[in-house]
């Protein structure tokens, strides 16, 4: 069910694929945090582990901007990580400011055998969808997130003419 909202048009429309795409975002979220929750991780604390198997050692206030989550989230999964040994931090030697954190060798072997259940489970959430289906959910989430992107810049801008 989308929007019972009786607006324009264009109005009713945007509201009602909003409201359509997060209620999906939310349920499939919900799905696959209650298996890695079965595993013993949170989805914030997967998404740490996973970064750093692709990506390798990286500062953790980048960690934070590539899963979409604040600075003192982050810290605080990245804490939990620590606490239970499967990351370790160290403090960058060229800019003593930034720490970089690591994949110890456990949360490597954790990692390791826990993400292509992981995958295992998207594919099936996505497997209501054709692979034209997925590559155009793609697409257009690309190009939505894009623009917000873009709409957030200018409305900054904008702000800051004003001030």
């Amino acid at each position: 069910m989308g929007t019972r909202y009786r607006g324009a048009p264009r109005a009713v429309r945007a509201l009602d694929a909003y409201i359509k795409l997060m209620r999906c975002a939310t349920s499939v979220q919900a799905t696959l945090e209650r298996r890695l929750l079965g595993l013993g991780l949170t989805d914030g604390q997967f998404g740490v582990l996973e970064a750093l198997l692709h990506l390798g050692p990286s500062p953790q206030h980048e960690l934070g901007r590539a899963l979409f989550t604040s600075r003192p989230n982050v810290t605080t999964v990245v804490d939990n990580l620590e606490r239970r040994g499967l990351v370790r931090r160290e403090r960058d030697t060229v800019d003593r400011r930034a720490v970089i954190v690591h994949l110890t060798a456990e949360g490597r072997a954790m990692i390791e055998r826990i993400f292509p259940g992981q995958v295992e489970a998207i594919v099936e959430q996505f497997s209501a969808l054709s692979a034209g289906d997925q590559e155009t959910l793609g697409r257009l989430c690309k190009q939505l997130g894009t623009h917000a992107i873009s709409s957030a810049s200018r409305q900054g801008r904008r702000r800051s003419a004003r001030s």
